[in-house]
């Protein structure tokens, strides 16, 4: 993998932490009419699936608790509700996830991966596809909470 992926996921997750920690609490939780989620779960959505698609599915331990795995993975809906520490562990997860995928990949401890098909369709054989397709989904979820930053005003 190169240096350069990783440098543009860490653009990624300092722009959404530059807008997790610089939006009112309550931008951050708004759901707007026709949206299903809102800023933070999108944000914390990608923190989540990150760690899912490149620790679980190489069958190693994933470095966030397990309770934000079940509020923020794919398929569950925002409750409304983040406590000021719980937004603080998502924007610190945003960037140190990033900087313990690099060194872990470079400590070669990804050996194994369960082969997976997102919902997208794309079939993930490796761990550098699941890197590469982090960022897609990333860049989805960026898009996002732009439309929804935009709604918001």
């Amino acid at each position: 993998m190169t240096d350069n992926i990783y440098e543009v996921m860490l653009q990624n997750r300092k722009n959404l932490h530059a807008i997790l920690t610089n939006t009112p609490k309550e931008k951050l939780l708004k759901i707007p009419s026709g949206f299903n989620n809102n800023i933070y779960w999108n944000i914390a959505h990608t923190v989540i699936t990150q760690q899912l698609l490149v620790y679980k599915f190489s069958g190693l331990q994933m470095r966030v608790p397990d309770n934000l795995v079940t509020k923020f993975k794919k398929g569950t809906i925002p409750e409304g509700t983040a406590t000021d520490e719980e937004i603080m562990m998502v924007a610190d997860f945003l960037i140190s996830t990033v900087e313990w995928l690099k060194e872990d990949y470079e400590a070669s401890l990804f050996k194994t991966f369960n082969e997976y098909t997102t919902s997208a369709h794309v079939t993930l054989k490796n761990v550098d596809d699941a890197i590469a397709f982090n960022l897609f989904h990333e860049g989805l979820h960026i898009g996002q909470i732009a439309l929804l930053l935009k709604q918001l005003g």
